[in-house]
């Protein structure tokens, strides 16, 4: 078993005692990616389009750098602050998953880390 620690200054930074990512026998399982901006570790926007595009991106600069990629995700998980923004999310979604796209679960939640709208977590395959 080989496992890898993943970490990128291209998302942003962990911010608790978790990595951002490992890599195992070839697949690699991302932790939730927040809306964070990855210099600063701010949430982008308060509107849930915004945060949604910023957490995909995150999501795929991690996978980038654990030799993954948004067309090798096999499972997503979004939890989200209200389930009345899943429309809007789907909207943002279908742009970075275009085409078999991945298993999901979409959940709703309390509050999340930072008080973001949108957390998503993904399991990938290696290339």
């Amino acid at each position: 078993m080989d496992k890898s620690i993943i970490s990128t200054t291209n998302a942003p930074a962990a911010i608790g005692p978790y990595s951002q990512a490992v890599k195992i026998d070839g697949l690699v399982f991302t932790s939730g990616q927040l809306p964070c901006e990855a210099s600063t570790g701010n949430i982008v926007s308060v509107e849930i389009v915004e945060q949604t595009k910023q957490a995909l991106s995150n999501l795929e600069q991690v996978l980038i750098t654990a030799g993954a990629s948004l067309d090798t995700v096999l499972k997503t998980t979004v939890f989200i602050k209200n389930m009345g923004d899943f429309t809007k999310i789907n909207e943002v979604y279908s742009t970075f998953f275009k085409q078999s796209f991945p298993s999901r679960s979409c959940v709703e939640v309390a509050r999340l880390p930072k008080d973001a709208l949108i957390e998503i977590e993904a399991v990938a395959y290696l290339k």
